[in-house]
């Protein structure tokens, strides 16, 4: 992981590398507008992680956050030739450590295939998801 950095200053993150990545890549987020990609940067906490020798963005993750008792996580994305260096790992760590001084309530995230990512970092599954409701605009 020493060949990695992560950071919370949104002046580091490359917003056109975010939108491609997710717009082309990310089965949640295809097809997502720049403009939509642009205004969730803008309103969430967002961790950028950079390959050190080059500065270039190699993976991000954003948090939508009250910063006193709820989180979300969405939007983790590890560039291809990052995957499988422990680096998604290393961004989930790095936001439940900036987010447990703030003592939320929980962390949320969905998922379709990285169960045993978040896992290694302490999330598991709803004890009721059945209490849980979602409402979707067509």
């Amino acid at each position: 992981m020493s060949a990695y950095e992560i950071s919370t200053d949104p002046a580091r993150l490359d917003p056109a590398r975010i939108h491609h990545w997710l717009s082309t890549d990310a089965y949640w987020a295809l097809g997502r507008s720049r403009e939509k990609q642009d205004r969730a940067i803008a309103n969430s906490l967002n961790f950028g992680a950079y390959d050190k020798a080059t500065g270039s963005q190699i993976g991000y993750a954003r948090v939508v956050t009250d910063f006193a008792s709820f989180a979300w996580l969405c939007d983790v994305y590890v560039a291809p030739a990052a995957r499988g260096t422990g680096l998604g790992t290393a961004l989930v760590t790095a936001v439940r450590d900036e987010l447990q001084p703030y003592d939320p309530r929980r962390i949320l995230l969905a998922t379709n295939d990285a169960h045993g990512v978040y896992a290694k970092v302490g999330f598991e599954p709803l004890a009721h998801p059945e209490n849980w409701m979602a409402h979707f605009f067509a």
